[in-house]
């Protein structure tokens, strides 16, 4: 049963049973005390906690989850994964032990043509708390588990709690006995890894005090309302019901698995060694996708860190492997296409996600091979100094320099039997951080000390700013500021900082960026302004170049803004408080505005939202707008008091900072805000929104980014010209269109797959002449040769096979194929038993052929898999094995 599939009837057996589906809040935590989410409960523990009321009875869901404590475990076992889905379902005061108990044991065990997982009863064990003699009897007379399949566990293996004082109960466990391969007899008491955990039942009961430790705490008492909250981990029924031994050997991981060996040459199964990093490569790719997905971008703090470092741990364990060039976006593919099946949006969020996955990688792979030097001369130059400590300046040299996380560097170098001067590098961290604060606070301010804007304000006073009213207007230089220094004057070609007694240039802030335009001196200098600013309170400063004469303080002119810029940036100012408005009217009050940038006929608006907005959701809100605007509302600014504004529901603005008097703009009866910026005078100046989609920045923050006015327009007209170029070449309606493509996308993979099936039949035809052609060396029969180019591995696997079927079992058979694929080399070797007899074995054989192609291989004595880098080499490599051959045989 295919991962979806699991997931498909989790859902619908308890929606099915009264159960609200609740869909899979982001990986990014809504949560201050969480950068990703853990667990399958945490978006509902407000409910478990008392702080929010339940809107439902009942509820299940499929979680993301993500967690990397134990990261560097990844790949070394086969329990350790960063990324999981917990199945939960939910009861808040409505059933407890014996209404989860009964629903758990249907699911698992009702049939799979009834819409079961089809279990067998008789292999699932029972662990209950010590002192829970209910969850037993539940389990032994009201289900029928035999009591020798009950097992009474501790407080650390059967008792839940959040950690801290809360809520808390006794566990029930469901596991599954894999059978005497994986060990001993006696229950998951006895071997945890023959009876696997698949679903944990707990019970909150309790209320717990404060204590340390998971086992070390005070129960204070039962709980008023007693709830209930399971998780079964999907990979792990996935791991039963497909019959593997490990989760990633399932559908979602086993196909990036064979795709890295694809890319390769590097067959899993062939060397531990290498199934370490390929297993390293499958987990990580894919929590890399599905991170990315969720709006997380890499970076060197919080969750970018986490995504930066299993990126980089994936790609430098391709390299590993024998990777030479990119490789992330065809893995990245196989991710998409088998986790969209669970979570389409990552099929429709592709181009963001291959987008910034692949800058990453391309950022990694310029410094990976310098840092790796870099590297490898600092652990010589430590050993050569009798020393077993990396100093920590090389290791924030690897860091600052080439983009190497710390952890990355504590592996490589552990690797190498040394450790990290961990101490070091973080002071050496903190000090760049310090910098980095104040340089940037520099940058904002044109690197000025703020001395010299209170010097102009104290005996200038304050900018008066006419921009609301007017575009232009005389004004006189009171400062000037070259290169962050106060001057008296300013020469063709200074870039320049300049403050006016009075302005029309709106200085940035409040999400609207400032005004350009130019100031024309009277004495016939004119300075190109490009951007305003107010470093200081009250304080206006003009930023650019003199393009013409002198300027000097004191000197009158006239300054006027671009008025056409200017007005785009109204629209666009004007359509975010429509935006906001409507997504609170379509989402409620919780969807607040947390940042907004308005540029000319563009707008990006950030708001408060916990899951991605449905994109019919966002249809509606576009409507809303653009029926706003028809009705050509009137827009007002009235300057009142902050109690006043705040008792005619006037909507605060982001990141602003209000006085006693504040600026209240008002859109006919839609919308009402405080707002410093500017504005249309009336709605129907926007002439057109036109909303591109949202997405996730944040914990908790989703981003609409829109066009308004004629850029909505050229949008619009560029997309009509695309959709008549489709409907042209389809022969249909617009409407069809969706109909038409995907029929057309149908045929062409049925066409792909009769092309795969021909392509294979014709290998497979070359099968009896290549055993015919058998030459005999030392007494082996032996089968050498190159098929055709572009054969896959699984194609040449069977090949091979086919051919070392063909020839008579009692006379000793090598058959060792050779193919190029995606420009690299590939080679199947296989041996009958005869030739095993003799001692030839086909891991042997393929690691002589590997090392002569320039790459690696292994695999099993009776067929092994290889590659490498060197297709020329491929005569060379049949010649090494034959003479391996002779020699042995």
């Amino acid at each position: 049963m295919e991962s979806a599939e699991i997931r498909r009837r989790w859902l619908r057996f308890f929606e099915e049973r009264g159960h609200t589906v609740v869909p899979s809040a982001s990986l990014i935590a809504d949560d201050p005390t969480l950068l990703l989410v853990p667990a399958g409960m945490v978006p509902f523990k407000p409910y478990f906690l008392g702080e929010v009321k339940p809107p439902f009875p009942r509820a299940t869901s499929v979680q993301k989850c993500v967690r990397t404590p134990d990261i560097e475990e990844v790949g070394k076992t086969t329990r350790h994964g960063t990324f999981f889905q917990m199945c939960g379902n939910f009861s808040f005061g409505d059933y407890f032990k014996e209404g989860a108990i009964k629903l758990a044991w249907e699911l698992l065990t009702t049939s799979v043509a009834d819409g079961g997982y089809g279990l067998e009863p008789e292999k699932l064990w029972i662990t209950v708390y010590q002192d829970d003699d209910e969850a037993e009897q539940i389990w032994r007379d009201v289900i029928g588990v035999p009591a020798e399949r009950i097992q009474r566990l501790g407080k650390k293996d059967n008792f839940w709690s959040m950690g801290v004082p809360g809520p808390c109960g006794p566990c029930s466990e469901i596991n599954y006995d894999r059978g005497p391969e994986f060990g001993v007899e006696g229950g998951p008491a006895v071997n945890d890894e023959r009876y696997v955990e698949i679903w944990n039942l707990v019970f909150m009961q309790y209320e717990r005090g404060a204590g340390t430790g998971k086992d070390d705490f005070p129960i204070l008492g039962d709980l008023p309302s007693k709830n209930i909250d399971t998780g079964l981990g999907l990979e792990r029924l996935a791991m039963i019901l497909q019959g593997v031994h490990n989760m990633y050997e399932t559908d979602t991981l086993r196909v990036v698995m064979d795709k890295a060996t694809e890319l390769t040459g590097v067959a899993y199964g062939a060397e531990a060694g290498s199934d370490v990093s390929l297993r390293v490569v499958a987990d990580h790719l894919r929590t890399s996708t599905m991170l990315i997905g969720d709006g997380v971008t890499p970076g060197n703090e919080g969750r970018g860190y986490v995504l930066r470092r299993i990126m980089r741990r994936a790609i430098r364990n391709m390299r590993l492997l024998g990777a030479t060039g990119p490789v992330v976006g065809e893995l990245l593919d196989v991710v998409i296409e088998t986790m969209g099946q669970q979570y389409p949006e990552l099929v429709t969020d592709r181009k963001r996600i291959e987008t910034v996955a692949l800058a990453e990688e391309t950022a990694f792979l310029k410094t990976l091979k310098a840092g790796t030097n870099i590297l490898d001369t600092a652990v010589s130059d430590t050993r050569a100094a009798g020393g077993t400590v990396l100093a920590g300046d090389k290791a924030f040299l690897l860091h600052d320099t080439w983009g190497f996380p710390i952890d990355l560097t504590l592996e490589m170098a552990a690797e190498q039997g040394l450790t990290v001067d961990e101490d070091g590098f973080r002071r050496l961290m903190k000090e760049q951080r310090e910098r980095a604060k104040a340089d940037a606070q520099a940058k904002k301010h044109g690197h000025a000390d703020m001395s010299g804007y209170r010097e102009i304000a104290d005996s200038a006073g304050e900018t008066d700013f006419i921009g609301y009213t007017s575009t232009e207007g005389e004004s006189t230089v009171v400062g000037i500021l070259v290169d962050g220094v106060p001057s008296p004057a300013a020469s063709e070609g200074d870039e320049v900082e300049i403050v006016l007694d009075r302005t029309p240039f709106y200085a940035e802030g409040g999400g609207q960026i400032g005004d350009t335009g130019r100031i024309k001196l009277d004495n016939g200098a004119v300075v190109e302004v490009r951007d305003c600013q107010k470093p200081v309170p009250g304080v206006y400063v003009h930023k650019g170049v003199v393009q013409v004469g002198e300027v000097t303080v004191g000197a009158t002119g006239h300054a006027a803004i671009d008025g056409t810029r200017r007005r785009a940036i109204a629209r666009a100012h004007s359509a975010t408080h429509l935006t906001h408005q409507a997504l609170r009217d379509a989402l409620g009050p919780t969807a607040a505005q947390a940042g907004s940038e308005n540029q000319p006929g563009r707008f990006r608006f950030d708001f408060g939202s916990p899951a991605a907005v449905p994109g019919a959701v966002l249809t509606d809100v576009e409507q809303k707008i653009n029926e706003v605007l028809s009705r050509e509302l009137d827009v007002h600014a009235e300057v009142m008091g902050i109690d006043e504004a705040k008792k005619q529901g006037a909507i605060a603005e982001f990141g602003e900072k209000y006085g006693e008097r504040v600026r209240v703009v008002t859109i006919g009866d839609f919308s009402k805000e405080l707002c410093g910026g500017t504005h249309v005078h009336n709605t129907s100046q926007l002439g057109l929104v036109k909303l591109l989609g949202e997405s996730s920045i944040g914990s908790g923050v989703r981003r609409i980014e829109a066009l308004v006015g004629m850029d909505a327009y050229n949008f619009l007209a560029r997309e009509h010209t695309v959709v008549a170029q489709l409907t042209e070449l389809v022969k249909g309606r617009p409407e069809e269109l969706p109909e038409r493509i995907s029929g057309m996308l149908a045929k062409l993979k049925d066409a792909e797959k009769e092309i795969e099936k021909f392509r294979a039949e014709k290998v497979l035809q070359a099968a009896a002449g290549l055993a015919q052609g058998a030459k005999d060396v030392a007494g082996v029969a032996v089968v050498t040769g190159q098929v055709p180019d572009g054969t896959g591995a699984d194609d040449l696997r069977k090949l091979v096979l086919d051919v070392r079927g063909r020839i008579p079992g009692d006379r000793p058979v090598v058959v060792a194929l050779f193919t190029t694929a995606n420009g690299r080399p590939l080679t199947v070797i296989a041996t009958n038993e005869a030739a095993r007899e003799r001692g030839l074995k086909a891991g042997d054989l393929v690691r002589v052929a590997a090392k002569t192609l320039g790459g690696g291989g292994g695999g099993k004595p009776d067929v092994a898999q290889g590659g490498g880098q060197n297709p020329a080499a491929i005569g060379e490599a049949v010649e090494a094995v034959e003479r391996l051959v002779a020699g042995q045989a």
